[in-house]
């Protein structure tokens, strides 16, 4: 048995990966595969984990590539299991005394569950659980290895990632602030991004955004703390994997920017019109999946049919970080293309009945048919979803929404013409007046003051909980300590906040919208190229640690920027291309997924509190724009209904059980 920590997939030799393949890479090779984990390679295994590992094995690997690698039953170990003596168990737990426990259940007493166990914790484990397993020597008897992975977040795609921690915006910017609960929060969210750092062997310099106190006299609260806190508990994660981890770096490698969702209020709440950020947005889907109907074989009524929107689909890579508009028309254009050049499609679309189709015409069909089916199917559902879009668009009035939000952001509107369309515009829905005034309120927080902020709202026609969905926009801007909140049932619109500049953005130089609505880009777009170019202000962004007077000179620049010694290969964003018979071409999908160049130093920005489709977006755009592969990582992601639901919650008092009064 070897107590030992994980080894890096990344800093072996052959070609550099990118992070969601390195994350892939490590649970498949070095956890799973026998030859790693010394478990027997002719017998097949039970991979067994807990609730969380269950859903950062999913993100990153397919079942079919488990089962690859000599795996036949995964298990959760929290259920009731049979018995499988004759097998033995690779567990991906994380390490609490709760996991621990059950374990040593399963692999003690007269009848072990399994034969071995190898035992992968996904982040450092605590001496007294080590200690309390080696103290069962029943258990140690049956234990192949024990081993950290280092490994505690679930990836998005091949630049975001979350470390699940879905209600940290509630726990942290709550009106009641409760300091133990959001202090473990922050613990817990520190904890898994050391994780991501351990396992891409990275070892950033660590800026985060500090505090703002309003003048000398004014106390700094809690909420304006958390970058700060987060970034200090982090740094102590990776003291401790720099003494512990083989061949950890010593000398920083990339940068870490922290900050938390206050950064930008509006990101979450105006309507973007990239086209994933609209499905997201517009369709009912439950993280990346999408549900729609489909023709029943059977001629029945039409069926339901799940499909994943993710970097498995090369349209989807494609279509995702354009706008709407331009996604609709490359899709038409493929499929006019497709039909026009696939034989299979020509003779489906042409006038020919099937019994007039000569024996040479049926040859080429029946040649063309899996193919086309396969393809047609993926064609098909872009177009389905981009025309769902559209027309909902079209139906909600979102296009005057769209105008009226992006000009109050960039200062070309205000109350007046707020109101204005309030007045006269009367199909858009309830819930795109409340993002509108949640909108007006981050940018304009004087105009929501007494008899003003009243008659808008009355005008919006928002209920009770809208109203307190707006007024919770000032517990993420900065507050005035002495200012309490009124508990009386009549929600008040006073916002305790500096008065803003009438623009919340301005126009970047050397922009160009090539479509209507491109205007808007989140704040983060801004600082990660500030903190590219080695300009973002130290007073408002400080280090954690001080660089050596070198970390920047590969990294000014992007154009003449040099190779460093722990740059890595990342994916360019390539167009999937037609072959000449209307097909995707084969050759062309596999140089976008794994064609890869040499890169600068990594980039990355975590956001506490959520993040969101466009801020995504971004580091997608950024890393082809500087060279560096920027990576994205939040508590979680926000969709606008979410954030929306969050919001309303914030000033909810935590429930009491009977069990807690003492009388």
């Amino acid at each position: 048995m070897s107590f030992s920590d994980s080894g890096s997939s990344s800093s072996s030799g052959g070609d550099y990966k990118n992070f969601r393949q390195i994350t892939r890479e490590r649970l498949l090779y070095e956890m799973l595969r026998p030859e790693k984990n010394g478990s027997s390679k002719s017998t097949w295994k039970v991979l067994v984990m807990d609730k969380f590992t269950v859903k950062l094995m999913s993100s990153a690997c397919k079942m079919s590539e488990i089962t690859q690698q000599g795996i036949s039953l995964v298990e959760v170990i929290t259920k009731h299991r049979q018995p499988m003596t004759s097998m033995e168990a690779i567990y991906f737990i994380q390490p609490t005394q709760e996991n621990v426990t059950a374990f040593l259940s399963d692999m003690t007493g007269k009848s072990p569950l399994y034969k071995r166990a190898f035992v992968f914790f996904s982040s450092p484990v605590s001496r007294s659980l080590v200690n309390h397993i080696k103290k069962d020597l029943r258990a140690m008897k049956r234990i192949g290895g024990l081993k950290e992975m280092n490994l505690e977040y679930i990836s998005m795609d091949s630049q975001g990632f979350i470390t699940n921690n879905e209600n940290a915006l509630e726990e942290l910017f709550c009106d009641e602030e409760n300091h133990q609960r959001a202090d473990d929060c922050l613990n817990v969210v520190a904890k898994r991004i050391a994780t991501v750092l351990a396992s891409l062997r990275e070892y950033p310099l660590v800026r985060y955004r500090s505090a703002k106190a309003l003048d000398a006299t004014t106390m700094t609260t809690y909420r304006e703390l958390i970058p700060t806190k987060l970034a200090a508990s982090v740094w102590n994660c990776l003291a401790r994997y720099k003494q512990t981890i083989e061949d950890f770096p010593q000398t920083e490698t990339c940068e870490l920017l922290i900050l938390d969702r206050s950064i930008d209020q509006i990101a979450p709440l105006i309507h973007e019109w990239t086209y994933d950020a609209m499905c997201h947005d517009l369709l009912n889907m439950e993280g990346n999946k999408y549900t729609h109907e489909v023709p029943s074989k059977t001629g029945d009524k039409p069926e339901k049919k799940e499909v994943l929107l993710d970097d498995e689909d090369p349209l989807w890579v494609e279509l995702r970080d354009v706008h709407i508009a331009d996604a609709s028309e490359r899709l038409h254009e493929k499929m006019t293309n497709f039909v026009s050049k696939n034989k299979a499609a020509q003779l489906k679309h042409s006038s020919k009945d099937f019994g007039d189709l000569s024996s040479k015409d049926l040859q080429k069909m029946v040649h063309a048919l899996p193919q086309y089916s396969e393809q047609i199917d993926k064609l098909s559902l872009h177009v389905e979803i981009a025309r769902t879009i559209n027309r909902t668009i079209m139906e909600q009035g979102l296009r005057d929404l769209g105008q009226l939000e992006q000009d109050l952001v960039f200062g070309d509107a205000g109350r007046k013409d707020v109101i204005k369309f309030l007045s006269t515009n009367h199909i858009i829905n309830h819930e795109s007046k409340l993002r509108l005034m949640m909108i007006v309120a981050a940018i304009y927080p004087k105009k929501f003051e007494g008899e003003k902020g009243r008659k808008m709202m009355e005008l919006a026609k928002l209920s009770g909980d809208d109203v307190i969905a707006v007024n919770n926009m000032r517990l993420l801007g900065p507050v005035h300590t002495e200012s309490k909140k009124s508990t009386t049932g009549s929600f008040p619109l006073k916002f305790d906040v500096l008065k803003k500049k009438r623009a919340a953005r301005r126009d970047r130089v050397g922009d160009t919208q090539t479509w209507q609505l491109s205007r808007f880009y989140p704040i983060v777009e801004e600082l990660v190229e500030k903190l590219s170019k080695g300009h973002l202000p130290k007073q408002e962004y400080p280090c954690m640690n001080e660089p050596k007077p070198t970390f920047y000179s590969g990294s000014q620049s992007p154009s003449t920027s040099p190779v460093l010694p722990h740059s890595r290969r990342t994916p360019t964003w390539a167009r999937r291309h037609l072959s000449d018979d209307g097909y995707f071409s084969d050759s062309v999908l596999g140089r976008a997924s794994s064609g890869f160049k040499r890169k600068g130093q990594r980039i990355f920005v975590f956001i506490v509190g959520g993040a969101t489709r466009s801020e995504l977006r971004v580091c997608h755009k950024l890393t082809e724009k500087l060279d560096r592969e920027v990576i994205l990582g939040s508590s979680s992601f926000l969709d606008p209904q979410t954030f929306l639901t969050k919001m309303k919650r914030l000033n909810e008092e935590e429930e009491i059980s009977l069990d807690d009064i003492i009388i």
